[in-house]
């Protein structure tokens, strides 16, 4: 006899945790899912990269406290924030753990919904459009396409204290064989190393495109290659939170582009 799948959870109810996805800054691409949690919230704990304008959503009377958690400044320490989520579960409160992007990539919510379970606290995960996707989407490139990119690798370029991090040289023999789109997360401040490493495997001429605060009205962008990336980013002056995307869906941003600039000047 097979076993019963567990139900989900269809409220948020008191003493429980959501973790949300907020989606990489305009609120407009929030799920239906997500704007019901976020006003059923008495307590959201938000991160720095979740759009203003998403907490439009929140009950006028819900506590909102602000966790951190932007690549490259100081940090919120994580066990704080998950004994922060048991702590207010256990009063009773609708906690919502709001997060930029989708709480399962690169959001750290593997490790939140382990502890709440261990906890005992009931969890649920609302995912959220991640900026990966946005991004390259904003600029009118897919991440896979069936001539051109066979699949798509998410990776972060900020490795673990401790950790090597990602073997970047066999990724990119494997990016080149398999014809793979990468995106890599909080990849700025080691794009130099990222680059080195990228360029055993791949042609210096492969497309690249870094996208700063995708989808908000302070977005930019610049398309290069993989062998100009380190000095495209020192000239254009991008930094972080960005998505760095390589392969060859990049390749044709350029001419739609140039072609829609021919247009509004005809």
């Amino acid at each position: 006899m097979n076993p019963q799948p567990m139900p989900l959870p269809s409220e948020f109810l008191p003493g429980t945790v959501a973790l949300v996805g907020a989606g990489p800054g305009d609120p407009e691409l929030l799920t239906l899912k997500a704007v019901k949690a976020i006003g059923a919230a008495t307590v959201l704990l938000v991160d720095d990269l979740v759009g203003e304008g998403v907490l439009a959503h929140a009950s006028p009377h819900a506590r909102i406290v602000h966790v951190g958690k932007r690549g490259g400044c100081k940090s919120t320490p994580q066990a704080f924030i998950e004994k922060l989520m048991v702590m207010a579960a256990r009063e009773g409160e609708v906690v919502v753990r709001l997060k930029g992007g989708d709480p399962f990539i690169f959001g750290r919510g593997g490790e939140e919904v382990e502890h709440l379970r261990a906890a005992g606290i009931e969890v649920q995960v609302v995912n959220g459009i991640t900026a990966g996707l946005a991004g390259l989407t904003s600029l009118g490139a897919p991440l896979t396409h069936r001539e051109h990119a066979h699949g798509v690798v998410f990776v972060t370029g900020h490795a673990k204290p401790g950790d090597s991090g990602t073997d970047w040289q066999a990724l990119a023999a494997t990016a080149r064989d398999a014809k793979l789109t990468l995106v890599i997360y909080m990849g700025v401040s080691s794009a130099a190393q990222i680059q080195q490493d990228l360029l055993t495997g791949l042609p210096a001429g492969t497309p690249l495109a870094v996208i700063q605060h995708a989808t908000l009205p302070q977005q930019r962008h610049a398309l290069t290659t993989l062998g100009a990336l380190r000095a495209t980013i020192e000239r254009e002056g991008l930094g972080s939170p960005a998505v760095i995307v390589v392969g060859d869906v990049v390749s044709g941003i350029a001419a739609v582009q140039a072609d829609e600039a021919f247009a509004r000047t005809a």
